[in-house]
């Protein structure tokens, strides 16, 4: 699956300088078993694994009132070293008209420090708006 993201991450024009671009949770979570692919310093000290985070992140997809779920990469997200594997990740975005502390009750036990509001590190170019009704709540490790 790490191909497919290789694929459509070839496709976009990304410059250093811009906010890491974010891709499907599916694509990301499908088939990785790279478990500091994600939150490294919390895998070991409680953060659930990538098949465990997965499974989760499709129970919150399956909501009625979330939209989409992003994966938001890490700024070493082209780095030569990760070629050969799923690429870092910083973050996980949820579209969603529920409020910040729901939000906050799905991602419990996931070792995450947090729900902010918004992207983090700014909009990806990317990424799409959320739809009339939804915004953007971001899951946070370290």
């Amino acid at each position: 699956m790490h191909q497919k993201i290789r694929n459509y991450l070839a496709t976009l024009n990304w410059s250093e300088e811009e906010t890491p671009p974010v891709v499907d949770f599916h694509l990301y979570f499908s088939g990785n078993s790279v478990e500091d692919c994600i939150a490294p310093n919390e895998w070991g000290f409680g953060r659930p694994s990538i098949a465990e985070l997965y499974a989760r992140f499709k129970e919150i997809a399956a909501k009625p009132d979330v939209e989409k779920i992003l994966v938001g990469l890490h700024t070493d997200w082209n780095y030569s070293g990760f070629v050969d594997d799923f690429p870092p990740a910083e973050n996980v975005h949820i579209f969603t008209s529920a409020s910040q502390s729901e939000v906050e009750k799905w991602i419990e036990g996931m070792w995450a420090d947090g729900v902010v509001t918004g992207w983090p590190y700014g909009k990806p170019k990317n990424a799409p708006e959320p739809s009339a009704g939804n915004m953007v709540f971001s899951v946070c490790w370290d």
